[in-house]
Order: structure tokens, then sequence, then C-alpha cells
């Protein structure tokens, strides 16, 4: 059951723009007490019913000062700071290798074609790095700091695990984070959640039109 803010805990089957999809209207999150295997077995069944493509979508927090709030980052790759790894413990060999290979976590095709639709829609959104930690608390201005220094453009509680259990599995990943907030330490300010919400529910049909227009490419 996911009890994070926003979420329906929904499963839905149906076609979107043509193709077969199974979506998470609403997910599992580290910080409400699952276990990173938990979190992942979505991913696992997705796969198991015949999925080749998982497009993750989440709220994050912008450390980049040239990006701002509504804003969507095409994540091209990750930092792993939730303090653990759902491929931890035994690996069965039938769903995939013991040391899967992290060069391309996202798909670099879906990368591409995700921000040339964005161009050519007029939807603002940049190629960058997400950083995950385990909340649920936002960080505090030297975090943001520290995170930013890493090299990553935004942050949130998600995501990472799902696409971790996806290369694994050997689906085609891509995540697209939308800036709910600006996270800039020298211009910090307290987050408010309905605000956060409010902006996502702003930007979530120009994800949707984003992803519409991928899955009727790449039926």
């Amino acid at each position: 059951r996911s009890t994070a803010p926003s979420h329906k805990g929904e499963l839905l089957l149906g076609e979107l723009a043509g193709t077969p999809v199974l979506v998470m209207d609403g997910r599992f999150h580290y910080y409400e007490g699952y276990g990173m295997q938990e979190i992942t077995l979505p991913v696992r069944v997705m796969k198991a019913l015949g999925a080749s493509y998982l497009l993750v979508t989440c709220a994050c927090g912008g450390m980049n000062p040239q990006h701002r709030a509504g804003d969507i980052v095409i994540i091209e790759d990750h930092v792993n700071l939730m303090g653990d790894n759902p491929l931890r413990g035994p690996n069965d060999d039938k769903l995939g290798p013991r040391f899967p290979d992290m060069c391309w976590p996202y798909d670099r095709e879906l990368v591409a074609l995700a921000e040339e639709i964005a161009l050519k829609k007029g939807i603002r959104a940049f190629k960058g790095v997400y950083v995950a930690v385990a909340g649920p608390n936002l960080e505090t201005r030297a975090e943001y700091r520290f995170l930013r220094g890493l090299g990553a453009d935004c942050v949130g509680m998600s995501t990472v695990p799902e696409i971790i259990v996806g290369v694994h599995c050997g689906l085609k990943n891509l995540g697209l984070a939308v800036i709910t907030d600006r996270c800039l330490p020298d211009a910090l300010q307290p987050a408010k959640l309905e605000d956060i919400i409010a902006v996502a529910n702003e930007t979530g049909p120009k994800v949707s039109l984003i992803i519409k227009e991928m899955l009727s490419r790449l039926s």
C-alpha cells in the first residue's frame, strides 16, 4: 500500500498511444518503511508480463541554479545515496547478472528522444544527474551544497532502486523528474508540501505529453 501524499496506489492496465501499458498510479518508497526488494517488485512483475521499457517519473528538488520550478529533468545518470541496494543478497541468474553494468542505466536513445520531443513541443527540459537519498526529511543547506558538489542537478527519494532493477532485468529505462522546488543553499526557503504537489500537478500534463509522443514512436 502506497502511503505517500497524492499517490493513489492503483495499478492500471490498458493502452496509451496505441501501446499496451502497465502503470503504477502511486508507488512505494524506502522512507515508507518498505525494503528495497519490496519497492522494486513491481518492476519484476512488469518484466515478467512482457514489458520492454521502464519509464519512471518523480518529483525532485532542483539544485542547478539554471533550472526553475516546473522544469523537467531528463535523467541521464544518477548517484545512489540511499544506503541500500535492491540487488543486495543472493542473485537469481534467471532474472539478471550478479554484477550488472551501470555505464548507461538510462537508455541513451530514450534520453535523446525525450529531449527531441520536449524541444519540439516547447517544453523546458534539461538532461541532468539525479541523486537519490533515503528521506523522508528534506535536506539541510549543507547537504544541498554537498550533493551539488557531487555533480547532481536534482535530488529525490525514489527512482534509483527501480532503475537499478530495470538494468538488472534488461529493460530500457528512462527517468523524467519534475523540479517542484528550488534547493539553492544561499537562498533556501522552507518547502511547503502543498506547493510541491501543486507544481507537480501543473507540470504533469507536460510529462504526459512527452510520454505519449514517445510511446507513439516506440510502437
